[in-house]
């Protein structure tokens, strides 16, 4: 349950609406609802302005397609990551709305009115073996509710190629930056921009990159300010992070704009 449609369950329970059994109905599975196998956090919308997302990897195709129905009722637009062709189809013969990204290895169901995009994120990438974890970012960032613009295979092995994209980055509120091999592309756009730079290493690399490692470490020890760092691949939480600045700046403006 999203604050708006708390605050206007509210509203139908005074303007006489809704009874207040019926409310109490649709509040019983606050904050969670336990499943068995999971507990699902019904509440985060509410806390995090977006629902549960749930992540495939290691749970079983039933226990997926059970969580992510219980998720979407209530018209709500739900993320599933890491999750591979078999499990979408498995989704997909419950409810028939939902999309897939092979690339990306996600499932969105949408559900509802789409909110109106607040924030601008773009998210770039060193190179194309990159993209899985870039577009991972993307979709996520897309669906939580901001404008995404891609600028992908720009690498610091063709630098131009990067300086020819400037004027994209003028556009982002935050700028989401995945790369792998040595991750110097994140160092390079942090000493360009003045918006928040989210690094996101990649496992894509030669054996001394230690899958990923190597890149994590390049990317922690940058000298560029305002770079911070995610996990190894972790595509869906510089998405997330990107998406909390936005929600930020939005409602400082909204507040300021009010006073």
């Amino acid at each position: 349950m999203t604050s708006d449609e708390l605050r206007q369950l509210l509203m139908d329970v005074n303007l006489g609406r809704l009874d207040v059994d019926e409310a109490l109905g649709r509040l019983k599975n606050l904050p969670y609802e336990d499943i068995g196998f999971a507990k699902l956090d019904h509440h985060r919308a509410l806390r995090k302005g977006f629902p549960e997302v749930v992540f495939c990897q290691g749970k079983t195709t039933a226990q997926i397609v059970e969580i992510m129905n219980k998720l979407s009722r209530n018209n709500r637009t739900v993320l599933a990551t890491r999750a591979g062709r078999d499990v979408f189809d498995a989704v997909q013969a419950v409810l028939d709305d939902a999309v897939y990204s092979e690339l990306a290895r996600t499932i969105v169901v949408y559900r509802g009115e789409r909110p109106a995009p607040r924030g601008n994120v773009l998210v770039v990438t060193a190179g194309t073996a990159d993209l899985p974890v870039a577009e991972e970012a993307a979709i996520t960032a897309e669906v939580m509710g901001n404008r995404v613009h891609r600028c992908y295979d720009v690498g610091v092995a063709g630098i131009h190629r990067l300086l020819d994209k400037l004027e994209m980055f003028k556009w982002a509120h935050v700028v989401i930056v995945v790369a792998g091999m040595e991750g110097a592309l994140a160092s390079v756009v942090g000493g360009l921009v003045e918006q928040p730079v989210i690094a996101v290493p990649t496992s894509v690399g030669y054996g001394a990159s230690f899958q990923g490692l190597a890149a994590l470490l390049s990317m922690l020890n940058s000298c560029a300010s305002g770079v911070g760092v995610v996990n190894i691949d972790n595509g869906f939480g510089a998405a997330t992070l990107a998406n909390a600045i936005t929600r930020i700046a939005v409602k400082n403006y909204c507040a300021k704009d009010r006073a």
